[in-house]
């Protein structure tokens, strides 16, 4: 299938940010490519997507396996003809008192949030390349990372995914120089307290841990925001939509900050 549609692949998209995004971005008339390692919730986006009138891929992928990704990747751009935005959204977020980490469980954690965007970076960047500037400063292709409020500041009990957020800046303002003379921008944004089922399962434990519910538990977070309330993953998607879009053709290497006001740079 030849699409006239720009093209924008997700990963993680099966849940929470990943699946806003992914529902956003087909608003914006993109066709999506639906990353996930569950191929059940890949294909329940791809559902809404196409029953709003858009055009979806479903494709399962473990992000910390480059060569997976690599083949993710070609497969979208085989079914839609071409590439315009990476999204690399999945990504890991146990509770890590800095006492009770693991070699597995950094491994594991590292190798998804961190390996996943590398090998994101560089299976888009192939077909990036493809397309070359015509002049000065034209965008040819897009490549957006999840960071967090984490990778901003070290929060407790989050040290290994935090370090990973950390990283993600530092790769953001790395590939940004390194691949902005072929045309392509390198961008992340940091959410802060969203109401996701990665948060939640954290919320839960901080619940358990005091004898109260979720929403309790939710609501302990939400008292660090100062727009009073948690964020939904639709806060965030319109954050990757601006990032996504034309009006952001002149912005690489920054690290965007959608949090309801928890950190100030």
């Amino acid at each position: 299938m030849i699409t006239q549609r720009k093209v924008a692949i997700v990963t993680g998209a099966g849940q929470g940010i990943g699946r806003a995004i992914a529902i956003r971005l087909a608003k914006d008339g993109f066709a999506i490519g639906s990353l996930d390692f569950n191929a059940d919730t890949a294909q329940d986006t791809v559902k809404q997507i196409t029953a709003a009138g858009g055009e979806a891929l479903a494709v399962k992928v473990d992000v910390a396996e480059r060569d997976q990704v690599f083949q993710a990747v070609d497969e979208v751009v085989a079914r839609f003809n071409r590439l315009d935005v990476m999204i690399n959204n999945a990504g890991l977020g146990p509770t890590t008192p800095i006492e009770e980490i693991t070699p597995e469980i950094y491994r594991k954690v590292f190798d998804v949030n961190v390996g996943g965007t590398y090998w994101g970076i560089q299976a888009a960047v192939k077909h990036f390349k493809a397309r070359k500037p015509t002049k000065k400063g034209e965008v040819v292709g897009k490549i957006i990372s999840a960071s967090s409020q984490a990778g901003q500041v070290g929060n407790p009990d989050l040290a290994v995914y935090g370090a990973t957020k950390f990283a993600i800046r530092g790769i953001t303002q790395t590939a940004a120089k390194d691949l902005a003379a072929l045309g392509i921008t390198v961008n992340a944004y940091c959410p802060g307290i969203v109401r996701t089922p990665m948060m939640a399962g954290i919320a839960q434990k901080v619940a358990d841990a005091n004898g109260q519910s979720l929403e309790w538990g939710l609501e302990q977070w939400a008292k660090t925001v100062l727009l009073g309330r948690i964020s939904e993953p639709e806060d965030v998607a319109a954050c990757v939509s601006y990032l996504a879009g034309p009006d952001s053709d002149y912005m690489t290497g920054q690290a965007v900050i959608i949090d309801g006001g928890m950190v100030f740079n």
